[in-house]
């Protein structure tokens, strides 16, 4: 019955046990949310999906949602209809976060042919720039670039995009990327995951670099570690992930690394940024 496990698997506790052998591995995922996951499967968070199901001995199933923050979580995964959500931070504890499977940062987004070299929140530059940023609601302070924007007094400057954006068109949150290219704004503030994605597919050379302080006062952080979360009570589902994620740690990192998504080591120092 433990056909399906690796034996890297079966030594640290594989969840596979009986029938479940065969049960699906069922990720909650938001179906129009590139580069994390979309309904074709063709985000980096479906590629890990699929490769944490074979070594499972499961197959993806999945249970799509438009992502809007706690209600998804709600509505999915603690409603038991589907048992992992991937790309959540490791500090969430609506879900039992696994161990991280990546560690990445917000970065400034400019053409490459402004030359703007801007690399720091304190820098005088953006005084004179229009800076897009993603916004959850009406209140365009309430993720972290707005507020540290807001918390320097740069209320004119900010350019609100919304997260959710026009969910009938294609990955709404690229909105922010594409008027960096077509110069509606000057510079974005993005979170590098989604940043070096869709500079790596713009069609005019983009510039990211990492925003720097990492940690804005009093306490805003600009990096994330990013975990898979299961229900707390799936203790050996969690333990078999973890296993996964250990044994499969290079693999990951590669598909990561061909999405663009710039990743920090533990001591947060820059291991990839950019396209």
């Amino acid at each position: 019955m433990f056909s399906g496990c690796r034996k890297q698997l079966l030594a640290l506790g594989c969840f596979l046990v009986g029938s479940a052998a065969a049960a699906d591995l069922r990720i909650c995922a938001d179906p129009n949310n590139l580069p994390f996951s979309n309904q074709k499967q063709q985000g980096f968070d479906n590629e890990i999906a699929s490769l944490a199901a074979h070594a499972l001995g499961r197959t993806v199933a999945y249970t799509w949602a438009p992502e809007r923050g706690d209600s998804f979580v709600r509505k999915t995964i603690l409603a038991g209809k589907c048992d992992v959500l991937m790309g959540i931070p490791s500090t969430y504890r609506e879900v039992a976060p696994t161990k991280p499977y990546y560690r990445s940062t917000y970065v400034f987004v400019s053409r490459r042919s402004r030359h703007l070299n801007v690399r720091s929140l304190n820098d005088p530059a953006l005084r004179k720039l229009r800076v897009g940023v993603h916004v959850i609601s009406d209140d365009a302070s309430n993720l972290p670039p707005a507020q540290a924007l807001a918390n320097r007094g740069l209320f004119r400057n900010i350019a609100a995009y919304s997260m959710y954006g026009d969910t009938s068109k294609p990955n709404p949150p690229a909105a922010l990327i594409q008027a960096v290219e077509r110069g509606d704004i000057d510079l974005a503030i993005a979170w590098g995951p989604l940043a070096g994605f869709f500079a790596r597919h713009a069609p005019s050379p983009l510039e990211i670099a990492a925003v720097t302080p990492q940690v804005d006062r009093p306490y805003l952080p600009f990096i994330y570690s990013i975990s898979m979360g299961v229900r707390s009570g799936d203790k050996d589902l969690l333990r078999a992930l973890n296993a996964f994620l250990d044994h499969d740690a290079d693999r990951i990192r590669a598909i990561l690394q061909r999405y663009g998504v710039p990743m920090l080591d533990d001591a947060n120092r820059i291991l990839t940024v950019g396209p």
